[in-house]
C-alpha cells in the first residue's frame, strides 16, 4: 500500500473526528455504531473501530488506524494490561503475545512509517472518547507491547535509557492531560447524564468532572466514584468549598457565610438557592459517589467554614 495515501487517510480520520467534535460543542462522544460506520475517503467508506477490541486495520491498509480500550464499569479490574511505563509514557497490550500476529504487524508499520492513530477510550458500554492523535514510536517485544506517543512533545523522548524525574513528572503530565482528565470527564459526565449534579444543567459542553478527593491525594484516583458532574460555576464553587455534600443525606450544602451574603441574581439563583438540594445521581449504584471519599471531603467543607 502507499505510505502517502495510507498517511492522507490517517489525517483525513483525525479531520473527520475533529469536525464532528466541533459540531458538539467541544464535547462529543462516539458510539462504537457510528464509528464502524466511519466516514468516506476517495468514495470509499473506511470504518474507524474494528467490530472486536483492539487493534483496527482497514482491508486496504497495511498500517493500524486506531486502538482500542474497552470500558471498564466503576469498581472493575481493567479487562487489559494496558499501563504507564515508568518513564511516564502509555503502552498499549500486543493482541496475544506473538509479533507475528497481523494485528501487531499492523501496529507496527504505523509506527515504522510515524502514522497518526486514534485511541479510543470507552466510557460507557459502546461508547468512546477519541483521542488523537497518537503515535507509536517504539516497539517492547519481551513485554508484548508498544509505547505510544499521546502528545507531540513525547515523541522525542528517548525510551532506551535512563530518565530523569523531571522528565518522567514532565512526561505523566503530558499523559495526564491528553487521557486521563479527558477520559475521566467523560466517564464522570455520562454517569450523571450529561447534567450537573448540583443544579441539572444539561449542557455537556458546560460541564465538568469534579474531583471529590483532590487530584494529587493518595485516593484522589480519577475513577467515577471519585467524581461529580458539576457545572463550571459549581465546579468552581465545590473546589473552592464554598458547596459541599453531605454524605449521609447526600444534598447540596451552601456555606453559612455565603448564605448570609448578598451580591445579585448569581448568588442568590445559582448558589443560595442550591442548600437542601438532592443531589442528582447516576442511574448505576455502582457509579455513585464513594461515602468514604465524600465523608473525607466533607470534613474539610466543614473545617473551611
Amino acid at each position: 500500500m502507499d505510505t502517502e495515501y495510507e498517511r492522507n487517510l490517517h489525517n483525513a480520520a483525525l479531520t473527520w473526528l475533529d469536525d464532528q467534535t466541533r459540531i458538539g460543542g467541544g464535547f462529543r462522544l462516539f458510539s462504537s455504531a457510528e464509528l464502524r460506520e466511519g466516514f468516506t475517503f476517495g468514495g470509499q467508506r473506511v470504518p474507524l473501530l474494528a467490530p472486536q477490541p483492539g487493534i483496527w486495520k482497514p482491508r486496504h491498509l497495511s498500517a493500524a488506524l486506531s486502538i482500542r480500550t474497552t470500558f471498564t464499569p466503576p469498581g472493575s479490574r481493567p479487562p487489559y494490561d494496558d499501563a504507564v511505563g515508568e518513564d511516564g509514557m502509555p503502552r498499549y497490550k500486543y493482541r496475544g503475545e506473538d509479533p507475528g500476529h497481523s494485528d501487531n504487524r499492523a501496529l507496527r508499520s504505523a509506527m515504522e512509517d510515524r502514522l497518526p492513530l486514534v485511541w479510543f477510550w470507552g466510557v460507557a458500554p459502546a461508547v468512546y472518547e477519541a483521542i488523537h492523535p497518537v503515535w507509536v514510536i517504539a516497539e517492547e517485544p519481551l513485554r508484548h507491547q508498544f509505547a505510544v506517543a499521546v502528545d507531540e512533545a513525547q515523541r522525542s523522548v528517548p525510551l532506551d535509557g535512563p530518565v530523569t524525574d523531571d522528565d518522567r513528572r514532565y512526561v505523566e503530565r503530558l499523559t495526564k492531560a491528553r487521557v486521563h482528565q479527558p477520559v475521566f470527564r467523560a466517564q464522570v459526565i455520562v454517569a450523571y447524564d450529561q447534567r450537573c449534579a448540583v443544579c441539572r444543567l444539561k449542557y455537556p459542553s458546560l460541564l465538568d468532572a469534579a474531583h471529590i478527593l483532590r487530584d494529587g491525594h493518595p485516593r484522589g484516583d480519577p475513577v467515577v466514584e471519585n467524581g461529580l458532574a458539576l457545572c463550571k460555576i459549581h465546579h468552581a464553587a465545590f473546589d473552592q468549598n464554598l458547596i459541599g455534600v453531605r454524605p449521609d443525606r447526600l444534598v447540596v450544602e451552601v456555606r453559612p457565610d455565603i448564605r448570609e451574603d448578598h451580591d445579585g441574581p448569581m448568588l442568590l439563583h445559582g448558589l443560595k438557592e442550591m442548600h437542601g438540594v438532592p443531589l442528582h445521581l447516576p442511574a448505576v449504584r455502582r457509579a455513585h459517589p464513594d461515602p468514604t471519599r465524600l465523608e473525607e471531603r466533607w470534613e474539610e467543607f466543614r473545617h473551611a467554614v
